[in-house]
């Protein structure tokens, strides 16, 4: 099966589905924002920014387009794998350019290269006013919880950080890592927006590790709330399940 999803044309089709579904959500949806007046700045203004939400929500984080399309550059954090392929395809038919990068275990010198090099790019983009946009927990995982390289990110960016809690009803909750939320068309959204929050300079390890807990715990109650203003409630485990 992974061999068959490898296959450029195949990852071509999955692109154009995921990519309807995505535009199907966003325009049949009706969607409320929490705090907007927050971003507001951030959205008018010129310099970069980052903007976390969860892993399981991509499938409703178009959401988020009608007001970052506001800003001429954006685009998105998404895994090399080969099944982050067609999901950097659907985006980029959405407006949102993927930058491809994920963290390399250790001893992988090809994929050590790669991530530094996605690590520069993410920082250049915001650098030059950019907005990034990142799955803070993803690529496998653990639910819920702010991986190191969001926050190494983050710090040497110097750059505001906004947290974004998405969920819709009605939408069906998917039996993976993530709890994904697949959205029915036609239903209610909420977005919940946290921030403008800051990783200090000079943080070190230990105050990082407390910061990454800290925006956590955050994006974890924004998407709670956005969850309870639509009425939508996800079977299963939230934080901490990992992938596999």
């Amino acid at each position: 099966m992974k061999g068959l999803l490898r296959r450029p044309r195949v990852q071509a089709i999955l692109g154009w589905m995921v990519a309807g579904y995505l535009r199907l959500i966003l325009r049949t949806v009706r969607w409320r924002h929490v705090n907007l007046q927050s971003v507001e700045p951030m959205l008018a203004g010129e310099g970069g920014a980052l903007v976390l939400l969860w892993h399981g929500r991509i499938p409703v984080s178009l959401a988020l387009a009608p007001h970052l399309r506001r800003r001429p550059e954006r685009r998105v954090l998404i895994s090399p794998s080969s099944d982050g392929e067609f999901l950097a395809q659907a985006l980029a038919r959405c407006g949102f350019p993927a930058i491809r990068m994920s963290s390399a275990k250790k001893g992988d010198a090809a994929k050590a290269r790669a991530a530094v090099a996605g690590f520069r790019e993410s920082l250049k983009l915001v650098g030059d006013g950019g907005v990034l946009v990142i799955t803070p927990d993803g690529p496998r995982g653990p639910n819920e919880v702010i991986a190191p390289g969001a926050l190494q990110i983050a710090r040497r960016a110097q750059a505001p950080v906004y947290l974004a809690g998405i969920a819709a009803a009605p939408a069906l909750t998917l039996n993976t890592w993530d709890q994904v939320m697949m959205a029915r068309p036609f239903g209610r959204g909420a977005v919940v927006w946290v921030g403008p929050l800051l990783a200090p300079e000079q943080a070190d390890e230990a105050q990082m590790a407390a910061l990454g807990a800290q925006w956590s715990a955050a994006l974890s109650a924004a998407t709670r709330q956005a969850e309870a203003l639509v009425g939508s409630v996800p079977a299963g485990p939230r934080p901490g399940a990992a992938g596999t």
